[in-house]
């Protein structure tokens, strides 16, 4: 299967921390490594030493913390006036995240209805002007399908699934991708508070990413 993203294309990541690892502030492209330490940075080293010829423009502008309701807000600056040729969403932790470590704080949660109704509305707004779409599902890198936060957020990312197949998106199910991996390692091999990805999660990522757009290992 070719590389999906043609050449001189402008790929654009936007999510919470776990697409943000630090990247430079506001817009993260160009020298001296400016897209954080984490998934992003390795699509774009595997990109430009794969397929150089392809030239493909790569700017992150994930920020830590977010929501959708988030993303709504910075969605016109830091997506529309980019003009991406391809979007890659990855959100939808902190929604979940937030019901569970701020119980009391019900003013931060995002719910499932609300969650789905903004994204909606975001691809609604945005996919038209789209060359192409990756919607990468939110993860709890836990094996446990009964643990409440993991069972909440395989919820989220059935909602991932469906707008993925709504808006004639490429869907990378990183939930899955984790899931194969525990098969094999605890939990705490890859993340200390089961969100935040290590390098190898970050790769377990990344690679699911690239098997979506028809990245050729060999």
């Amino acid at each position: 299967m070719p590389l999906k993203i043609a050449p001189h294309s402008k790929l654009l990541f936007i999510g919470d921390s776990i697409t943000d690892t630090g990247r430079t502030q506001p817009v993260a492209e160009g020298l001296f490594d400016p897209l954080g330490r984490g998934y992003v940075t390795m699509v774009e080293a595997l990109l430009g030493a794969t397929c150089p010829q392809r030239a493909i423009r790569v700017v992150n502008v994930g920020t830590s913390g977010n929501t959708v309701r988030d993303l709504q807000g910075r969605w016109d600056r830091d997506v529309i006036a980019l003009k991406p040729d391809w979007l890659s969403i990855n959100i939808g932790i902190n929604d979940v995240w937030r019901q569970f470590d701020c119980p009391r704080q019900t003013e931060r949660h995002v719910g499932l209805q609300e969650y789905t109704q903004t994204l909606d509305d975001l691809l609604a707004r945005t996919r038209p002007n789209l060359k192409g779409l990756v919607l990468i599902t939110p993860h709890f890198i836990d094996a446990d399908r009964r643990d409440p936060m993991r069972r909440r957020m395989d919820q989220y990312g059935a909602v991932v699934k469906k707008l993925a197949a709504r808006y004639d998106g490429l869907l990378a199910d990183s939930q899955a991708a984790f899931d194969q991996v525990l098969q094999h390692v605890h939990p705490m091999a890859l993340a200390w508070d089961r969100i935040h990805p290590n390098q190898t999660g970050h790769m377990i990522i990344a690679r699911t990413f690239l098997n979506t757009i028809g990245f050729r290992w060999t």
